[in-house]
């Protein structure tokens, strides 16, 4: 029979590798490593050139959490490109205490179901294909728990599909539950050539709070159960995915509070705190706000349908009011007009006048920004009511105080305490330090609209977002735990439907164990306090360690932000440079280029990105060349100096791209966000990110940003494959990751210096 002769030749089996003190948290995707099929009745001659791992085609992902037991079930597609018939072995990283269920493998149409019988040999047929194949990039499995199986027959030119089902207990670190499922392949391993999806049920005793992916854009569906949700995602075809993380709270608490933290040894740690309410509010316990729309009316707002647009949004706006909220409509070119001298109530006759004035309203004049601006916020008294105002403008300042700094000096005089003012530039004809700057003093963001963007569609969303406040004036009070460099630098408001994420540093001496928090704020009428207990800050943790490079760049947003509004100064350029260096950061101070494998790395001084960034990559002796050597010393007459304009733009294309590159980077809560990184995976990238490091290619070595030959750290040298090497392994595991990126490497790991050397041929 065809399936008895199948299941005879498959040989599966649990092999477990385990070292005391090993991170399991798996990083690397199942692959197959093939060889030739010397069980075939004609072996191939000669033998064909292999892959180190077969491709993966597809992979699905199918998880069921039900009080905190996930039960995973993947699929996965190989393809076998060659024209030769192959057997190999299959490896898949099972996350710590995990079992498996099943495991089936398909011939064709034909599920063929296995049972799980050895645990035998895994370190000696591990470390025996990591030395044949001289692949590092295998290593990412090292120091984990693996199951393995033999794979044959595997046909040329064809597909196999694998599936898995295991299931784990996740664990909860601070009332915060993590779900961990490996995509990342070994650097040289394997790539994804196809798609990648997965859905994941969440299900709780109680309700699901803070649901939040710092690896993917996920979609969250909840329906009318607080305690159930949906979260899905996928990746892009031919992009190597990264470990997909899931994180979440179960509370009954009106304000759910999420913290994660990570911190390597003699270093600070770093946090990141999530706080979102509960799903089902009353209408009384929303804020009654007071709101003041501006909008500017100059002729310049004829072109192109800006007026209907605006107008649209302006009248979904006064719509979307609530009761018992009060505001006001100001129109302004050469002057401004108001709709009422004061706040009026949002009843549905205010509303009515308020629909009334918006239509009325028609493009003439010029742009005279101070006096409406001032006359905007002229118009809130002190009050304990959550109080904004909304600036929409499409022009530079034309009529009346048009020095950008005085109107800025101007809106500080009268700058009411508590009032947040968000800004819209309409097209890129606005000045942009300005509309920064008056938004980051006055609690608020600014925000842009393309010329080809829907003006009506995304103020609108805006005005969705703020309509139902549900805690304002928040403060934060850390319990006693030592914080530096928090972002964002003010506490926003919550709104429904939304969560704040708060990033920082902290660098306690030791252990911070059971901390309690106190989140304070007024929800509707009243001012509230909410403690939050048995919060840990560890001295040491290796969880979470995409912190780091999270904070640094909400870092380096700021620091932006204070160029383009203040200014460069050496001190800033040089901490944008040596945090963009480090982390791997694109900023219009370090952009990198792709090249070949084979070459240096090495400054560029006189070409620009494509979109006319200046464009640089590291070299020098260590990452301090350019954190702080040449990159930062170049004379304003150098041809990188001349392209750094810019970052300090006033208006224009460029001008609203940097803007809004630091707006993104300010309140950044993904590694993804910026589309530059997407690619540093790619072969020929002379960048690497690992984990919470950042690698560069100089000389066929990968070295590690935080190496600075000056340091005068102890150092290690190693030769790739020998006894030392695997044993350095053994006692470390996390140094695996990093070793897995080639034959030489230098990487700074606890205060100690490991140089690997390719082994001799």
């Amino acid at each position: 029979m065809r399936n008895g002769r199948m299941l005879a030749l498959l040989a599966f089996g649990l092999l477990i590798i385990f070292f005391a003190g090993a991170d399991t948290t798996a990083r690397a995707q199942g692959i197959i490593v093939p060889r030739p099929c010397v069980r075939c009745p004609r072996p191939p001659r000669p033998i064909p050139q292999l892959p180190p791992a077969l491709p993966v085609k597809s992979i699905k992902i199918d998880t069921k959490v039900a009080a905190q037991v996930a039960t995973t079930h993947v699929e996965q597609v190989f393809r076998n490109d060659t024209d030769a018939t192959l057997e190999g072995t299959y490896f898949f990283p099972i996350p710590e205490s995990a079992s498996i269920s099943e495991f089936a493998i398909w011939d064709g149409d034909q599920r063929l179901v296995g049972e799980v019988r050895s645990r035998e040999e895994a370190r000696r047929i591990y470390d025996e294909i990591v030395r044949s194949q001289r692949d590092p990039g295998l290593l990412e499995y090292a120091g984990r728990d693996l199951f393995q199986a033999s794979i044959f027959p595997i046909p040329p030119h064809s597909d196999k599909k694998l599936e898995l089902t295991y299931t784990q207990v996740l664990k909860a670190d601070s009332g915060t539950v993590s779900y961990r499922y490996p995509l990342g392949t070994g650097r040289n391993a394997s790539a994804v050539v196809g798609a990648v999806s997965g859905r994941v049920e969440l299900q709780g005793r109680e309700p699901l709070r803070n649901i939040y992916s710092p690896t993917h854009d996920i979609d969250i569906s909840r329906g009318q159960e607080e305690r159930r949700a949906v979260v899905s995602f996928e990746s892009k075809v031919g992009q190597e995915p990264q470990d997909f993380q899931l994180f979440y709270t179960l509370t009954n608490a009106d304000f759910g509070l999420t913290l994660l933290t990570h911190r390597e040894p003699g270093k600070h740690g770093y946090f990141l705190l999530t706080i979102s309410p509960k799903d089902k509010l009353r209408e009384e316990e929303y804020a009654a706000k007071d709101i003041v729309f501006v909008l500017d009316t100059s002729g310049s707002m004829a072109a192109e349908g800006k007026m209907e647009k605006a107008r649209a949004a302006l009248l979904f706006g006064v719509r979307s009011l609530r009761d018992g909220d009060r505001f006001n409509v100001i129109n302004f070119a050469g002057e401004e007009h108001l709709m009422s001298g004061g706040l009026i109530a949002a009843d549905g006759a205010g509303r009515a006048r308020g629909e009334e004035f918006v239509k009325a309203l028609r493009p003439l004049g010029g742009t005279n920004i101070n006096a409406a601006l001032l006359a905007g916020m002229r118009q809130f008294e002190q009050s304990e009511r959550p109080r904004m105002l909304v600036f929409m403008t499409d022009g530079l300042p034309t009529v009346g105080e048009t020095n950008a700094q005085r109107i800025v000096d101007n809106a500080r005089q009268a700058r009411v305490a508590g009032l947040r003012v968000f800004t819209f530039g309409v097209g890129y004809d606005v000045n942009t330090p300005l509309l920064d700057k008056i938004a980051a003093e006055n609690g608020g963001v600014a925000d842009y609209i393309d010329p080809k963007e829907d003006i009506e569609v995304k103020v609108s969303n805006f005005f969705s977002k703020v309509s139902h406040p549900v805690l304002t004036a928040m403060h934060l009070e850390m319990g006693g735990v030592e914080t530096d460099l928090v972002y964002p630098r003010e506490m926003p408001d919550l709104f429904r439907g939304a969560q704040v994420t708060i990033i920082g540093r902290y660098r306690n001496s030791s252990d911070v164990r059971g901390a309690v928090l106190r989140l304070t704020g007024r929800a509707g009428n009243e001012s509230r306090a909410y403690p939050y207990e048995k919060l840990n800050f560890p001295s040491e943790s290796a969880d979470n360690d995409f912190l780091p490079r999270l904070w640094a760049t909400r870092r380096v947003g700021w620091l932006m932000e204070q160029v383009r509004t203040n200014g460069e100064s050496q001190e800033l350029r040089d901490e944008i440079v040596d945090l963009g260096t480090r982390y791997g950061i694109v900023t219009p101070y370090t952009s990198y280029l792709a090249l070949e494998s084979s070459e240096a790395t090495r400054f560029i001084t006189s070409n620009t990105a494509p979109d006319n960034r200046p464009m640089t990559t590291t070299g020098g002796r260590g990452s301090g060349a350019l954190a702080r050597g040449e990159a930062s010393k170049r004379s304003p007459a150098s041809p990188m100096s001349a392209k750094d304009g810019a970052a300090r733009a006033i208006s224009g294309a460029d001008a609203v791209r940097e803007s809004r590159r630091a707006r993104t980077q300010q309140e950044a809560v993904r590694l993804d966000d910026d589309e530059s990184i997407r690619t540093e995976n790619d072969p020929r990238s002379s960048r690497r990110r690992v984990g919470s490091k950042t690698f560069y290619l100089r000389d066929g070595v990968w070295l590690d940003a935080e190496f600075k030959e000056d340091a005068r750290l102890p150092e290690t040298a190693l030769i790739f494959g020998d006894e030392e090497y695997f044993a350095l392994i053994k006692r470390e595991p996390q140094l695996a990751r990093f070793f897995a990126l080639g034959e030489r490497v230098v990487v700074v790991f606890k205060g100690h210096v490991y140089r690997v050397q390719a082994a001799k041929p």
